[in-house]
Formats: structure tokens, C-alpha cells, sequence
């Protein structure tokens, strides 16, 4: 866990306060299955299928069944939009600016790498999911090395001690130590308060919206929705004042 949350006997608000919030990356991903259909995958790959999701699955769907929900496996899915956002202040004005990346899998890679490796390569920097270190972060990394990308720094969890490792999660904050809760983003932002961003879309409905149909720019809508939720989530465990609308700005 980041050094800053290690801190014994004070209020996690506190702790969180000591992060500059300009240095935080939130960003959130949506994944699809590599094809549409089963049938596309070769016999192979439906072998691979069938072993993967059977422990899953059991014997209430067939594999070709199940297919409909490799997108939350890396090495059956694709990235289709990294979205990102990033706090920025200008004396006492705050904002918060959201962009994405999407379009052929291995080009939006590159070009979250190239962020990275840019505007957000130092030490203070962190990036910051909601069951990101589960989830989004992992994703990310494996679909960079099936392309034969190198891993940008901030992904290259290799050889770090966990104090090392510039990863937040929401989720993992609201859990305070009981690794067997989950809750869902959705949820967070009901108690806490905060505009559901699940108004449009949900993750379960992101495959047909993305094959059927063909509509990239609702889902990149509803994954900058989620970052902005992410971020309003992180302020509110600070203690601070929520974002207000006109200080959200799309780039």
C-alpha cells in the first residue's frame, strides 16, 4: 500500500490530505470480448475458452454462451477506451479534466503510455482506480506485453515493495482492511452522496453497445462518467467539498 496510508493512529482523511491531488491519475478502462461472436475464435482458442470460464460458468451456460462475458479477462477481451482525469489549480481555482483514449486497441496503448511516460513519470505521481489494483491496472499491463509493449513504469510492478507500488483504490480504501467486501462503485456514490454515473449505460450492457451498436462515443461518455464518480469518491474520503459541474471539463 502507498506509504502515506502506513501512517499509524491518524484518520484516513488526514493521510489522503498529504497527497497533492494535481499528482493523482484517475482513470477507469471498458473491455469487450476480442470478437464478437464465439465462432470467430479459432478451435483453439475455444478449447482455451472452455477450460478458462469452467470453474465459472459450471453447467449452467455452455462456453459459447458464457462468451458474451470475456471482456473481464484480459486474455479473452481488448481495451476499447481508457479514460483519464486529472485535478489542475489555478490559485484558489480548482478543476478537473477528463479525456480519453480509444480506437484500435494497440494505437490507445501507446497513447496512455505515452501519457505516462510524459505528464505523469515521477515519483509523487499515483494512479487511482475503483478496484483498479484488482481489475483496471492488471488489465492494462497484460494487453500491453500481448502487444509487445514495454511497460511504462507507473504499470511495471516488478521487483517494487508494496510501499513502492503509485497505485490507489477507492475500494480498497473503503474497505479499511476487510479484503472479503466489495463494494461497487455505484454504491459509493449513493451513500456518499454523489450523481450516479451508471444514468446512461452499465458495464454489462458495454459489449452490445460497443458490436451491435457501434456507438464508441456513449461508451467513452459512460467511462468518463466513472472517472469523474472515482475522483468525487477520493474527495469525499478526504473530507473535501465535491466537485461541482462547471469545474468538470471534458478535453
Amino acid at each position: 500500500m502507498f506509504v502515506y496510508l502506513s501512517v499509524k493512529h491518524q484518520p484516513i482523511s488526514r493521510m489522503l490530505q498529504r497527497i497533492n491531488l494535481e499528482n493523482i491519475l484517475f482513470l477507469d478502462i471498458e473491455t469487450v470480448p476480442e470478437t464478437e461472436l464465439f465462432d470467430e475464435l479459432n478451435d483453439q482458442k475455444k478449447e482455451l475458452w472452455d477450460q478458462k470460464s469452467k470453474y465459472q460458468r459450471k453447467e449452467e451456460y455452455t462456453p459459447e454462451e458464457f462468451y458474451e462475458r470475456a471482456g473481464i479477462w484480459a486474455e479473452f477481451g481488448k481495451i476499447i477506451c481508457i479514460s483519464v482525469g486529472f485535478f489542475n489549480y489555478k490559485g484558489t481555482i480548482r478543476s478537473f479534466r477528463t479525456t480519453s483514449f480509444h480506437g484500435e486497441e494497440s494505437t490507445l496503448l501507446k497513447e496512455f503510455k505515452n501519457l505516462l511516460n510524459t505528464h505523469f513519470n515521477q515519483t509523487k505521481h499515483l494512479l487511482c482506480g475503483h478496484n483498479a489494483k484488482e481489475f483496471d491496472f492488471p488489465y492494462i499491463a497484460r494487453r500491453m506485453l500481448i502487444h509487445g509493449i514495454e511497460l511504462p513504469y507507473k504499470l511495471n510492478l516488478f521487483g517494487k515493495k508494496p510501499w513502492e507500488i503509485p497505485h490507489l483504490d477507492t475500494m480498497e480504501l473503503w474497505k479499511f482492511g476487510d479484503y472479503k467486501h466489495f463494494t461497487s462503485l455505484k454504491l459509493l456514490a449513493n451513500i456518499f452522496g454523489i450523481p450516479s454515473p451508471k444514468d446512461d449505460i452499465d458495464g454489462s450492457q458495454v459489449r452490445e453497445v460497443y458490436y451491435v451498436e457501434k456507438n464508441i462515443d456513449r461508451i467513452v461518455t459512460y467511462c468518463e462518467k466513472d472517472v469523474v464518480t472515482t475522483a468525487q469518491v477520493f474527495l469525499r474520503l478526504r473530507g473535501d467539498e465535491l466537485l461541482a459541474e462547471e469545474e468538470i471539463k471534458s478535453v
